[in-house]
C-alpha cells in the first residue's frame, strides 16, 4: 500500500471531521469552502508553518519528529487509536529496507497450540489480517461457518464481507463490519509493506461495496475487549465477552478468548456447543483411525 496516500487521506479525513467550534476557534461567519478545519487552522493549532503542514498532509512524514506528531494529534483531537495510527504511519514512512521486508508470523508454535487446547473457553489465535491461524476445539466450533469451505486460511474479513451467511451469523453485522475494517486500517498503518494484507484489501475492495465505503472513511479503532453477539447454526443466539492478548514472542499475533456471563442462557449454549464439538471431534478421530485386523486361528 502507498504510505503517502494513507497519510494524506488520513489527515484529510480527520481535518474534515473537526469543526472550528470543536477546535476552540472563533466563528468568523461567512460561507466556508471546506468541511471541517482549513489547513491553515490545523497548522496554527499544531504550532507549525502552513507550508510544513501542507507537506505533512501530502504524505511526506520523512524525518518528522514525535513532538510534531504529538502536537498534530492534539490539534486534530485524535483518540488513542488514531494517535497510534499516525505514529505507525510515520514509522512506516521512515522504515529501513530491512524493516519493510519483515512480515508478521503466519504460523502458530506448538506450545501456543497446546495452550489453546488446555483452555476450556473458546479461543483462537489470529493475525492483523484477521486470519484465524489456530483454534481449540471449542473455538473452531464457535466459528464453524468459517471452516466449512474457506479459500485457504479462514479469514474473518472475507467471511464478513464476501459470505452471505455472515449477516445471519452476526446479528450486529453493521457494527462488527465497521469495527473489522477499522482494525484492518490500523494494521495497514503498521504494516503497509505486507503483500498478503495488500492483496486482501484489494480483493475486498474489488468485491464488496460495503467494504469500500468503510475503507474510504479511514476510521481506526483497537478492539482489545468487548462483547460480541452471534447467531450460531447449532445452538442459536449467544452473547460473548472477549479479551485479546498480544503474543509478544510472535510478532503480529494475538490470542482471543471468549466467555459468557455465569448462569446465562449463553453459558448454557456454549456448554451445549462444547458437547456437540466433542462429538464431532470424536467422529473425526474415528474416521482417521486406521483399521486393525486381527488374525484368528482355525477352530
Amino acid at each position: 500500500m502507498d504510505t503517502k496516500a494513507q497519510v494524506q487521506e488520513f489527515l484529510t479525513t480527520r481535518r474534515a471531521k473537526l469543526t472550528p467550534r470543536e477546535a476552540g476557534l472563533p466563528e468568523m461567519g461567512g460561507q466556508r469552502r471546506v468541511a471541517g478545519l482549513r489547513r491553515e487552522e490545523v497548522a496554527m493549532l499544531s504550532g507549525v508553518s502552513v507550508d510544513y503542514y501542507v507537506r505533512l498532509e501530502r504524505g511526506n512524514l520523512s524525518g518528522v519528529s514525535e513532538s510534531v506528531l504529538e502536537a498534530l494529534s492534539r490539534a486534530l483531537q485524535l483518540d488513542e487509536a488514531e494517535h497510534a495510527h499516525l505514529l505507525d504511519l510515520a514509522h512506516a514512512a521512515n522504515a529501513s529496507p530491512a524493516a519493510r521486508r519483515r512480515t508478521p508470523a503466519n504460523r502458530v508454535r506448538p506450545p501456543i497450540q497446546r495452550l489453546l487446547d488446555s483452555m476450556s473457553a473458546p479461543a483462537v489465535v489470529r493475525n492483523g489480517r484477521s486470519d484465524l491461524l489456530a483454534t481449540n476445539t471449542l473455538g473452531r466450533a464457535l466459528y464453524a461457518p468459517m471452516f466449512i469451505d474457506p479459500a485457504g486460511t479462514p479469514n474473518s474479513a472475507r467471511f464478513t464481507f464476501l459470505d452471505p451467511r455472515s449477516k445471519d451469523f452476526y446479528p450486529d453485522w453493521d457494527r462488527l463490519a465497521s469495527d473489522l475494517v477499522a482494525s484492518l486500517r490500523g494494521e495497514a498503518g503498521r504494516r503497509p509493506y505486507d503483500k498478503r494484507l495488500t492483496d486482501l484489501i484489494g480483493e475486498l475492495s474489488t468485491r464488496s461495496e460495503d467494504f469500500r465505503i468503510r475503507w474510504a472513511a479511514h476510521d481506526v479503532h483497537s478492539h482489545r475487549t468487548g462483547k460480541k453477539r452471534i447467531h450460531h447454526p447449532i445452538v442459536g443466539d449467544v452473547e460473548l465477552t472477549f479479551e485479546s492478548m498480544d503474543l509478544t514472542a510472535d510478532e503480529g499475533l494475538s490470542l482471543v478468548a471468549y466467555g459468557t456471563e455465569p448462569g446465562s442462557a449463553s453459558e448454557q449454549a456454549i456448554a451445549l456447543l462444547a458437547s456437540w464439538a466433542a462429538t464431532q471431534e470424536q467422529t473425526r478421530q474415528t474416521v482417521r483411525r486406521p483399521l486393525r485386523w486381527e488374525r484368528r486361528g482355525s477352530v
